[in-house]
């Protein structure tokens, strides 16, 4: 990729980022071009192609070529252009935290369905670049609104989110750094949701090398043939539910079956419940605080 970073002409650009990409042996290289470019300069998907004679300013085209030498070098698409779509926000996103995925936007229906919206306190437990706590936080009637996680580079990137965002917040959002649910331990709240690490440690050959090679694995992987901090969660939460409150997970869809009973034996749950993802997958498990 070339260094030098002069205003010049989309269509000249995209040309030479398709050319370099190619030569990467990036599929779709044109298409891979485009999209680069549409996310650095936040505009709809195809703008690009109708804007060939636009003058792009030095600052995005250097962007678009560090984003395109990142793609080249098998960065995946979000961490190339350091930003993510999740439901209707837009979130920066790096190697410190995973990448949303489209299938977690439904638990945020689910969550807001259960709880009419949303009151009291809300835990997102591992928030990693905050998707949840904020999307939560910017459609929901809840009062406050917690986000924890062990790990603080993936606190410094969600904070950074609720900073970007903070005057679409209907809820204060506060950060707090700790394992599970310790950080909430002298709480009592209205519901708790996660989407922790539940890939197993022996499954992680089986995973993409754009996830493997790329995403944190903190993020993804837990002991337990990959149940570990899922159970502990179970076996935790209780004491910082209300009576009657949401407990709420994303889980792996090989292994709802086997969330669903832990909450059923724990004995402290009631109404569990597993739903479906948008490829009809069992993917979330829901109860209540008994």
């Amino acid at each position: 990729m070339r260094a030098d970073a002069a205003p010049q002409a989309l269509g000249t650009l995209l040309a030479e980022l398709a050319a370099d990409l190619e030569g990467a042996g990036v599929a779709l290289a044109k298409d891979e071009a485009r999209d680069i470019v549409a996310a650095v300069l936040d505009v709809p998907r195809f703008w690009p192609a109708t804007n060939r004679d636009a003058l792009i300013d030095a600052t995005a085209v250097d962007e678009a070529r560090h984003a395109a030498a990142a793609r080249a070098r098998g960065a995946p698409f979000a961490y190339a252009v350091g930003r993510a779509a999740f439901r209707h926000l837009t979130l920066a996103v790096d190697p410190r935290v995973l990448i949303p995925r489209q299938e977690t936007e439904v638990l945020i229906d689910l969550v807001l369905e259960a709880e009419n919206g949303g009151r009291g306190t809300v835990v997102d437990v591992g928030t990693g670049s905050g998707a949840i706590a904020l999307a939560l936080a910017t459609e929901g009637r809840f009062d406050r609104v917690i986000a924890t996680d062990v790990s603080r580079d993936a606190l410094a990137v969600a904070e950074s989110n609720a900073a970007f965002l903070r005057d679409d917040l209907r809820a204060p959002v506060d950060f707090l750094h700790g394992s599970r649910v310790a950080p909430v331990s002298d709480l009592r709240v209205q519901a708790i949701v996660s989407n922790p690490p539940y890939i197993a440690f022996a499954e992680l050959d089986e995973l993409p090398r754009s996830v493997r090679d790329w995403e944190p694995p903190l993020a993804l992987l837990s002991g337990e043939q990959g149940l570990a901090t899922t159970r502990a969660i179970i076996r935790d939460a209780p004491p910082v539910l209300e009576p009657g409150g949401l407990i709420a997970f994303e889980v792996d869809t090989r292994r709802a079956s086997l969330v669903a009973e832990a909450l059923a034996a724990d004995g402290s749950y009631r109404d569990v419940s597993v739903h479906l993802d948008l490829t009809g997958r069992e993917r979330f498990v829901l109860a209540r605080r008994a």
